[in-house]
């Protein structure tokens, strides 16, 4: 899931050709969707259908939205706009349970794909490892297509990631021990390098990993692949005879 803060056309374009094969879902972040010229967000959005790439606004436009408006008109005029999906989140303003609810069966009812997003913005009002395991089923059973790990686009201090942005270990362990039947609903915001490495290493080239830089999603690709050093080298160590025909040894 690539995070867009503000392309352009050229800029778009240039991304597309270059990895749209790589891409599942592009979001507008936080509220840019609302301040972005409208010519250019239908533009933006009908590409994206071409290229079978899922659009959905950032979390953070549907609350600020319901603090003076309905659902329903959020839904409304993100289909009109030509969204094809939306992100329900209280990273910023806590949602009721029952409302939660009924922002998902809402979105699915306007016919878009409902994906939620679990966790705060705020460092200082972190969930704990339970509440996290039950929202996550819990958004699952009432009908969200995919769950999205909060990591915000800088990837320090929320969630899984601690103020080095580095991955907390014992927590993110029983969490994905916790979540094994749900992984594969499961987007992971990773927006740094070292993130996005120990995900891969940890689940596999296919996890599901949010807020990437458009800019960097061919070097995410090689990365899958093992063609950069932090997923080659551990292959190429881990298997006795490539390592020794590299180091001259091999019979």
């Amino acid at each position: 899931m690539v995070i867009d803060t503000g392309m352009g056309a050229n800029l778009t374009n240039d991304i597309l050709e270059v990895s749209g094969a790589h891409i599942d879902h592009w979001k507008l972040g936080f509220g840019t969707s609302a301040v972005m010229p409208e010519r250019l967000l239908r533009w933006k959005l009908e590409l994206m259908q071409s290229h079978g790439i899922l659009t959905y606004p950032g979390g953070t436009l549907l609350e600020a939205t319901i603090l003076y408006d309905s659902g329903a008109a959020f839904f409304e005029r993100a289909r009109n706009l030509g969204f094809r999906a939306v992100e329900i989140s209280d990273g910023t303003v806590p949602l009721r349970r029952e409302l939660r609810r009924s922002l998902i069966l809402e979105a699915r009812d306007a016919g878009l794909v409902p994906i939620t997003e679990v966790g705060s913005k705020d460092p200082k009002r972190q969930l704990s490892l339970g509440a996290v395991v039950e929202q996550v089923r819990r958004d699952i059973e009432i009908g969200a297509e995919w769950v999205i790990m909060e990591g915000r686009e800088c990837g320090v201090n929320v969630g899984i990631y601690d103020d080095h942005g580095e991955i907390r270990l014992d927590f993110f362990e029983h969490l994905a021990c916790d979540l094994g039947d749900c992984l594969s609903n499961i987007i992971w915001e990773a927006p740094k390098k070292s993130q996005q490495c120990h995900l891969i290493h940890r689940f596999g080239v296919n996890v599901n990993l949010g807020n990437i830089d458009a800019t960097q999603c061919l070097a995410l690709e090689a990365l899958r692949c093992g063609l950069r050093f932090e997923t080659l080298q551990p292959t190429a160590t881990a298997i006795p005879f490539v390592a020794a025909q590299l180091r001259g040894n091999a019979s």
